[in-house]
Formats: structure tokens, sequence, C-alpha cells
């Protein structure tokens, strides 16, 4: 009797542990949600200022003319190329992916070139541009640091012409200086390395107008201040460089 009074209170304190440890068990504890990740997103907006440097070609051609400018022989065409730097500054604002912008970039020149005339080969035509601005807005579209942009605008050249005879290079007329007035079309990539620096490779096309001009003996080839001859010269002008902008007014903004 005693064993089984005995083998019931264990049985009975068994079932009674049982539901008691179940409910002692620690609840399971709450973890916070981990915080969104963000994104940097490069902003393109505001003022920029930079230095660029590359290379040039002017294509000229000459043809000789009357006074008055009617056409009278064809004397041949050139490039005169060289190197170029300047400066850059202005200013951008995005909206969404679009980016849009202003710009005045003045660059130094030494575009040389010539070439013998086809009607007079005695004497050799010879230019150089010294000197070209442009003045554009710009319309891009971004992807986070890297831009995409055309741009275009006014561009002006700063150009000089002489004639020389041919074989000595000696001059026979005054040097002709003139600044000449046109239209650009250009684009661009770009690429933020920097919160506020960026750098672009930029090809640009200058479409400038047709211009007559008159030369007139220096002694050499015929009485000094007599008519040498009469020229109507054409030019379009081809720009690549490197740039570097420095930029600031546009801060990197974030995004969940």
């Amino acid at each position: 009797m005693k064993k089984f009074l005995l083998g019931t209170v264990g049985l009975v304190a068994l079932g009674m542990a049982a539901p008691a440890s179940a409910a002692d068990m620690a609840a399971r504890p709450y973890t916070k949600a981990p915080p969104p990740v963000m994104a940097s997103i490069y902003n393109w907006s505001g003022f920029y200022v930079g230095v660029n440097g590359g290379w040039g070609s002017s294509q000229k051609s000459w043809d000789f003319v009357t006074p008055a400018g009617a056409f009278v022989a064809a004397e041949g065409s050139h490039d005169a190329t060289g190197g170029t730097v300047g400066g850059q500054i202005g200013y951008r604002w995005q909206a969404s992916q679009w980016v849009f912008g202003l710009e005045a970039q003045g660059n130094w020149a030494d575009f040389q070139g010539s070439n013998v005339s086809l009607a007079f080969p005695a004497f050799t035509n010879d230019t150089r541009v010294d000197a070209f601005g442009l003045f554009t807005g710009q319309v891009g579209i971004a992807f986070n640091n890297a831009l995409l942009y055309v741009k275009g605008g006014a561009a002006v050249t700063s150009d000089r012409y002489r004639a020389l005879a041919t074989g000595t290079g000696i001059q026979v007329a005054n040097t002709v200086d003139d600044t000449r007035w046109g239209a650009v079309v250009g684009v661009g990539l770009e690429y933020g390395f920097a919160p506020n620096w960026s750098f672009a490779v930029e090809y640009d096309h200058m479409f400038m107008e047709d211009r007559t001009y008159t030369f007139i003996n220096n002694g050499n080839a015929g009485a000094a201040g007599t008519l040498f001859g009469t020229d109507r010269i054409s030019q379009d002008v081809d720009i690549i460089t490197a740039r570097i902008n420095y930029r600031w007014g546009g801060p990197v903004v974030a995004r969940y």
C-alpha cells in the first residue's frame, strides 16, 4: 500500500510540474527591424569653375575675290592646328535625372597652318587662331555621378591672317587681325569622382561666318600702301578638351 501511495504522489507531482515548466520558459526577445539602406545620389546642381586643355583644328579656305566681293579664283585650304588651354565657369540645376546649365569658357590657343596659293603659287596663305570663347547653354541626363550632356550657343575666335612669299617666308603684306563670331555645338561626358570634383571630356564644333579681308602691300612684293589682294576666308573649328571642374552649392543627397 505504501508503495502504491508513493507512486501516485509521484505521478501527480510530475503532472503538476510539467505545465509550470512550460509557463516559466523565457519569451523570445523582440528584435527591431534593420534601418533602411540609404543610397547616395550625386547632385549636379550648383556653381562650378574649372580648367581645360586639349587640341584644336581650324579649317580655313581662301578665295581670291574682287574688292567688291566677286569670286575670281580658289586659293586652296589648310588646317590650322595646335594646343589650347583655358578655363570655364557655369551654373547647373538638376530636376530628377535632367540637368540644365549655362557656361562661359575662354581659351588661349595656338592653332597655326598654311598652304601655297593655288591661284598664285609665289605666295603662301598663313593663318593662326590665338584665342576663342564659348557662351553656351547645356542639357544633360545624369546617371548618378555620370553626366552626358549636349551644349550650344555663341562662339568667338581671335584670328590672324598673313601673306608670305613661298620659299623664303618673307611677309609681303600687312597682318590682318580679326575677331570673328559664330555658333557652336558640342557634346561631353562628365564623371563626378568626389562630392565636389568632376572630370569631363568634351568635343565642340564651331561654325564661323565667312569674312572678306583686304591685304595691303608692305613693300616686299609691290609698292608699299598699294592693294595686294582681297580674300574671302571661311572657317570652321573643331576642339577636343579634357576638363576638371570644382562645384559648390549642390551637396550630395541621400534616398531610401
